[in-house]
């Protein structure tokens, strides 16, 4: 529906970074409106997995990843409304940051974040490493008059000194199940290599992630869905049918209110608060990124009941973005099939400099990238 839209001019953070010297390469693959964990579409097709080809890159950010882990780019710039920057940055074995809202102008993005969507969907830094990923981030920072929820937070440094003592959770919830022993035994990795650090690991149970997550899927599921279908009138038989699948499904299962619209949004604002009182002390935890690693071709699906249903497996990476909570990726094991497996540092609004602070300890004891072999 918009292969003929050229833009007329750089969105604020492409422009932060060709001031600092970045080389714009291209545009990378998406699903159609980013509304899939599978990057494929009708103009361009599928994007596979460096690792395995028969596998999937992850989405909406797969190209992206993809990219940066088969070495055509140093580094790029992802959108996260649901893990679509931490699942292909776990499924092809690379770092990325999902920030807080605000703190990199989403100015320009299609589609729009604002409104009800602007704790949803942010943009973010994709690399190799971390180190690379924190030089994007200081680069493309920093508040801008089309990001309604910027704010002046300025770019802090966090020496590693002040990790010592600082009490890292391992994430646990009855809403958070399924993951894999490979992917369950990649979060005890990470923390026995924080510990080894002199952090404080402990285990942490949040409560009230199986109402964030749901009401992140009514959000980005019926309310987003019915907007698509909106602005598709007379254009349905150009939407991709992955697109098309999800449009039918969150529509059909949720009758949209104006009542109901409200009382989600004040609920999510209640939900989001009772997470962080429960913060308080620990203020970061490691958790999966997904339930398993990535999954062939085909098989990811909305449609309840399915084996890669996303309602399911990606839940660990969903209910960041009704919260707002910034969390980054690090690789950190590998499937039986020889996939990469990353674990997620979540932390608190505003404190993405302490979360790559934490991710840098995990990847120093992990040891050097490692490359897929193409």
């Amino acid at each position: 529906m918009r292969k003929a839209y050229v833009p007329l001019m750089d969105a604020p953070l492409v422009g932060r970074l060709r001031a600092a010297g970045a080389i714009i390469l291209g545009n990378t693959n998406t699903p159609e409106y980013l509304m899939a964990y599978e990057t494929d579409n009708l103009l361009s097709g599928k994007t596979s997995n460096p690792w395995n080809l028969e596998r999937s890159s992850g989405g909406s950010s797969g190209g992206e990843a993809a990219a940066i882990a088969s070495g055509c780019s140093a580094g790029g710039v992802g959108s996260d409304g649901g893990g679509s920057i931490r699942v292909p940055a776990h499924f092809c074995g690379i770092c990325g940051l999902k920030p807080t809202p605000g703190r990199i102008p989403g100015t320009g993005h299609f589609p729009p974040g604002g409104g009800a969507f602007g704790w949803i969907g942010v943009v973010g830094p994709m690399g190799r490493t971390i180190a690379d990923v924190r030089t994007l981030f200081e680069v493309m920072a920093g508040p801008d008059v089309g990001e309604a929820l910027a704010a002046p937070v300025p770019i802090r440094r966090v020496e590693e000194s002040k990790l010592h003592g600082l009490r890292v959770g391992i994430l646990e919830s009855e809403a958070l199940v399924g993951a894999t022993p490979e992917t369950t035994a990649a979060v005890q990795k990470a923390a026995r290599l924080l510990s080894d650090n002199g952090l404080i690991v402990e285990r942490k149970r949040l409560n009230g992630l199986d109402r964030a997550i749901e009401l992140w899927w009514y959000f980005f599921g019926p309310v987003i869905a019915d907007l698509i279908r909106k602005g598709a009138v007379g254009q349905e038989e150009l939407m991709s049918p992955m697109l098309r699948e999800f449009v039918a499904l969150a529509t059909e299962e949720t009758t949209l209110t104006y009542d109901g619209f409200l009382h989600s949004c004040f609920e999510r604002d209640g939900v989001r608060t009772e997470i962080l009182r429960q913060m308080k002390e620990v203020t970061v935890m490691v958790s999966p990124v997904s339930a398993r690693p990535a999954f062939r071709h085909g098989e990811g699906s909305w449609r309840t009941g399915e084996k890669e249903n996303y309602r399911d497996t990606m839940r660990y990476s969903q209910w960041l973005n009704l919260a707002g909570f910034p969390g980054a990726v690090v690789p950190l094991g590998m499937s039986p099939e020889g996939l990469p497996i990353g674990v997620q540092v979540i932390g608190r609004p505003y404190e993405e400099e302490l979360v790559l602070a934490v991710v840098e300890v995990i990847e120093r004891g992990r040891g050097a990238w490692v490359a897929p072999k193409i």
